[in-house]
């Protein structure tokens, strides 16, 4: 259910991106001036995936605002449903507010990600939110695989990511953190970011982790944190154990891949498979991050690696 005015009703049927940006301008500047009249823009998508007849299904699809999927795709076959979420406005400013939700039925198998890097502005007086939430059910799966997150300078952001998975469910989560545009010459030196990663396995808290960072702090050059790097890439697999030649493959390799500049880490405690790696080049922690998925996947949901399209363009 799309909840748009009936009055662009003509204009989403010729073309529905085009409409959502009519709607909702897009945010290309970090720079967004916002007069006293401003209103924060509120998004929320709910999407439910159902298993029939060996297809996975995507059965539910709400969305208010600036936020939307459009037609399921299916590279792999009718087994795992793939979707894009897409956020036209490009940007988020100060005082937004995004929720996600998804739910993954029995048995179903779903794959999420998005068209671009997430770029969150700077906060012009007001706090961001992003609030995820991911049901997984028995025998389910869901990847979670978007691409990166850009935090300008003088961001105020909170960030909520939690996953609830039922029996003999897996869950495969991505994300690359980008603090500043440094390819740009630019840098994190103000503004603050809190993250908070929940993971429930059967009714047990098996994953939480919190992100407390201000621009310019000694926790950037802090070997507890980021070390002084500016790239941090975190991959989080629940579900089926992988063998050890798998874990060790994972570290040489994505060690090859990195050549020696940032630093890479691989660790399993049962059921939770954790990879992160700083360092200073979003494309070296896409490569390495990717890598390290399409040795997990085969292991984990017996199925060969495909680069999702979106990360090809």
């Amino acid at each position: 259910m799309h909840l748009i005015p009936n009055a662009e009703e003509s204009v989403i049927r010729r073309d529905p991106a085009a409409s959502v940006h009519h709607l909702y301008p897009t945010q290309d500047s970090p720079d967004v001036k916002l007069d006293s009249g401003y209103t924060p823009l509120q998004a929320r998508l709910s999407l439910g995936f159902r298993k029939e007849e060996g297809a996975t299904r995507l059965v539910e699809r709400e969305h208010f605002g600036p936020l939307l999927v459009q037609k399921p795709l299916y590279p792999e076959g009718r087994e795992v449903c793939q979707v894009v979420i897409v956020h036209p406005p490009g940007g988020v400013v100060g005082g937004d507010q995004l929720e996600i939700s998804a739910r993954v039925g029995a048995a179903a198998s779903t794959q999420v990600t998005t068209p671009g890097a997430a770029k969150w502005y700077k906060a012009n007086g007001h706090v961001s939110h992003q609030a995820i939430r991911l049901d997984v059910g028995v025998k389910g799966v869901l990847e979670w695989v978007p691409q990166e997150t850009i935090f300008f300078d003088n961001v105020d952001v909170k960030l909520e990511h939690h996953v609830v998975m039922e029996k003999e469910a897996s869950y495969i989560g991505c994300e690359i953190l980008c603090f500043g545009r440094t390819a740009s010459g630019e840098s994190f030196t103000s503004g603050r970011i809190r993250q908070r990663t929940r993971i429930q396995y059967e009714g047990r808290l098996i994953w939480f982790e919190q992100l407390r960072l201000a621009g310019g702090s000694a926790g950037m050059k802090s070997p507890l944190l980021l070390a002084g790097n500016t790239i941090c890439a975190t991959l989080i697999a629940v579900g089926k154990t992988v063998s050890p030649t798998v874990l060790a493959a994972a570290r040489e390799e994505g060690g090859e891949i990195a050549k020696g500049a940032g630093h890479l880490g691989i660790s399993q405690l049962k059921p939770v498979i954790t990879a992160r790696y700083l360092g200073n080049s979003s494309e070296t922690a896409r490569q390495v991050m990717l890598h390290i998925w399409g040795l997990l996947r085969p292991a984990m949901l017996g199925r060969e690696a495909m680069v999702p399209r979106m990360w090809k363009t």
